[in-house]
């Protein structure tokens, strides 16, 4: 696999010369679900596959995820972490956040290391500001579509957004249809070359896997909590606030 900086400029590019592409976010949370291992998540706790621990979550992160119940989710999301075809990026969790046998686990599921193969915390953590400084300002250029929770404020984003789709919280299941919504919008107004950023927790890998499917011609990234200090909710993430600046081991 390319080490972060040769893949962060390998997408930049991509970005700022208009060759669409998707990049896919499998963070810690998507490798217990690919593992089919239950979660759930409250405001002070999380819970993996019934063993509970203590965490701070914001209302709009609760989960509550089974493999019995929830079976379509879990497939669709595998089918987006194995899908393979040119510029669609997947990133997976490095070993020092997960552990070698984790990290090891994901890269064989996948079906082995390829050119692409990416890291999820690609734009977070330690690399925040390089995203913020170098791609952030790229997106002003771009006709945006925003995936987000209902209770995102998109006015103070520095960017226009032409259109937005709302999700609401578990959104993995109780939105888990929002595709067709998505697909239909942009089957009749033939859209093309338009940026769609996700900020659906889980349910993003599962929409840009479909969407990239039905018209390669738009760039999907998942952007995750990274324009949370925008939307007037959640910021219980280290990174968007100076506490995390984790450099990872590519």
């Amino acid at each position: 696999m390319k080490n972060f900086i040769e893949h962060f400029y390998l997408l930049n590019n991509k970005l700022k010369n208009g060759e669409n592409f998707a990049f896919l976010r499998f963070s810690d949370g998507e490798m217990h679900l690919l593992m089919d291992r239950g979660l759930k998540i409250g405001n002070s706790w999380y819970e993996i596959d019934g063993v509970r621990k203590s965490g701070n979550y914001h209302p709009i992160n609760n989960k509550n995820l089974d493999i019995v119940n929830h079976k379509f989710f879990y497939d669709a999301l595998k089918n987006s972490f194995k899908f393979h075809c040119k510029n669609y990026f997947v990133g997976i969790s490095c070993r020092c956040c997960v552990g070698v046998e984790n990290y090891n686990w994901q890269v064989v599921f996948r079906g082995g290391d390829d050119e692409h193969l990416t890291w999820s915390n690609l734009l977070i953590n330690g690399n925040y500001k390089k995203f913020t400084n170098e791609m952030l300002p790229i997106f002003k250029e771009k006709k945006i579509v925003f995936i987000c929770n209902e209770n995102a404020k998109l006015n103070s984003l520095p960017f226009d957004v032409v259109k937005d789709f709302r999700v609401g919280n578990n959104c993995m299941v109780n939105d888990f249809n929002i595709s067709d919504e998505i697909i239909q919008w942009i089957k009749e107004n033939n859209i093309k070359n338009y940026l769609f950023l996700f900020s659906a927790s889980s349910l993003s890998e599962v929409l840009i896997h479909k969407l990239f499917i039905i018209e390669k011609e738009n760039t999907y990234i998942d952007v995750g909590t990274m324009l949370n200090l925008y939307f007037g909710i959640d910021i219980h993430r280290g990174y968007l606030i100076g506490g995390n600046n984790k450099i990872c081991i590519w």
